[in-house]
């Protein structure tokens, strides 16, 4: 029998690959031994360097590195490698993590090459405070923005042969929130777009273009979203109990594989760090801070590849955004606390990136955001402290509110992230389009507020 994740724990991608091409000449539409050929495709990109290549990245940092310092690393997985075909492959982002997930290593990279800027940090040294040295109203919508964006896509000149129609998702924010009530749009670069409903939970905006020999093939969107921030200051004595029969909460506390996992290990951590504890706004608060104590950012694989994103968080304790939104939505769910997905960008005036963060359903008080990723701020003061556990800040692009959800028009192909949804998808008749073959790029600005 064919276990196709034992193959790859084994390191045994080309025989995988030549059973799965064997499998597929009798069965050519099996969809499963596509995306496992897929997948093996996917993980040799993820993984290009060699130990060499490694070791002469490092080396400017430590001239004398041995392959002993790299297996020390690698033990303490914080020098992210597999073996592939009987040799070690190191992550496309295996040093730049390294430094950290390193803290001494970190502080030779410092010393020699100075700090690094963090613009999210800054954002939250600096205008965050602000806000409450103005004073914050709990839950009223507030800083109201106006922020206008210009999103592109770009094929590769020749990714497809000349004539072929090239199909593309581009993101599209969700409207009818208090934090993103409204959005207006301005113009596409084709004639023929269709923009997918509000209550499309991975919402798009659709569009055809042949392509052209020797050229990319572009495709462009503008438009303008208005966003606010809202901070809720939740207290224990805010929630009633649960209506465990509602259909909200059965859905949003129901375990949804591969990523929303229930299995043995995350309901035994998730009941040790909350304990006896039973009201929900604390359960929250246990785990925030566990994730905030335990599992630093760093960046991470492409999605398509892991097969179970919270296993591998707890297993390299490490992850990005959605990878502690994926293990927070695992715990909390498993404790009956319903949460769910969301995700698109931040447009901070310091950075802008692709982002991920949840939503906690509370009974009487309704959806609140939380942002494990955003972390706990520096600050004496609690409500700054804490304020990604209960508020979310006004520059917020929210494309999803769901994760692994059908596109507007249904994409043939296995896309490129098939979870999240925030840097578009290409097809064309001869498959899916990979990340490897285009470009994706967001330009904003901020306008002024609009007059009533």
């Amino acid at each position: 029998m064919f276990d196709f994740q034992t193959y790859l724990s084994q390191g045994k991608f080309s025989e995988a690959e030549s059973i799965l091409k064997e499998k597929l000449l009798e069965n050519s539409a099996n969809e499963q031994f596509q995306i496992q050929l897929e997948t093996i495709s996917r993980l040799r990109k993820e993984f290009p360097y060699t130990r060499a290549e490694v070791k002469e990245q490092l080396r400017e940092y430590f001239p004398d590195i041995t392959d002993e310092d790299l297996d020390t690393w690698e033990q303490a997985r914080q020098l992210e490698m597999r073996v592939i075909d009987g040799e070690k492959r190191y992550f496309s982002r295996a040093v730049s993590n390294f430094f950290r997930l390193n803290e001494a290593a970190g502080k030779i990279k410092e010393e020699i090459s100075g700090k690094t800027y963090d613009g999210v940090e800054d954002f939250q040294q600096t205008v965050i405070p602000q806000w409450f040295e103005k004073s914050v109203e709990p839950r009223v919508p507030f800083n109201q923005q106006r922020i206008k964006v210009n999103y592109t896509i770009a094929l590769d000149a020749n990714a497809v042969p000349a004539g072929e129609v090239v199909k593309c998702w581009l993101p599209y924010p969700r409207t009818g929130s208090q934090r993103l009530p409204h959005v207006e749009f301005l113009e596409a670069s084709q004639e023929d777009y269709t923009i997918a409903p509000n209550e499309t939970l991975q919402r798009t905006v659709y569009m055809e273009k042949q392509a052209v020999q020797d050229e990319k093939t572009v495709f462009r969107i503008s438009y303008i979203f208005e966003t606010a921030a809202q901070w809720f200051d939740i207290k224990t004595e805010d929630v009633q109990s649960y209506n465990k029969t509602s259909e909200l909460y059965k859905k949003y506390t129901a375990e949804r594989l591969p990523h929303i996992v229930f299995n043995d290990q995350i309901k035994s951590l998730a009941g040790i760090i909350v304990g006896e504890e039973k009201n929900p706004v604390k359960q929250v608060e246990l785990i925030y801070y566990w994730i905030n104590d335990n599992i630093p950012w760093a960046g991470a694989l492409e999605y398509s590849v892991m097969p179970c994103i919270p296993c591998y968080v707890l297993e390299n304790m490490h992850g990005d955004c959605g990878m502690q939104t994926f293990l927070f939505l695992s715990m909390a769910r498993s404790l009956g606390i319903p949460c769910k997905w969301q995700s698109g960008w931040y447009l901070l005036p310091q950075t802008k990136n692709l982002h991920d963060w949840a939503e906690v359903y509370y009974e009487g008080v309704g959806w609140v955001p939380v942002d494990p990723s955003f972390k706990l701020i520096n600050s004496e003061d609690k409500r700054i402290k804490e304020f990604y556990m209960n508020g979310l800040d006004c520059y917020r692009l929210v494309v999803n509110d769901d994760f692994a959800r059908e596109l507007v028009p249904p994409k043939k192909f296995y896309r490129s992230e098939p979870f999240d949804f925030q840097r578009g998808e290409l097809e064309w008749e001869g498959g899916n389009l990979y990340f490897d073959t285009w470009d994706y790029h967001l330009d904003f600005e901020y306008l002024p507020a609009a007059h009533n």
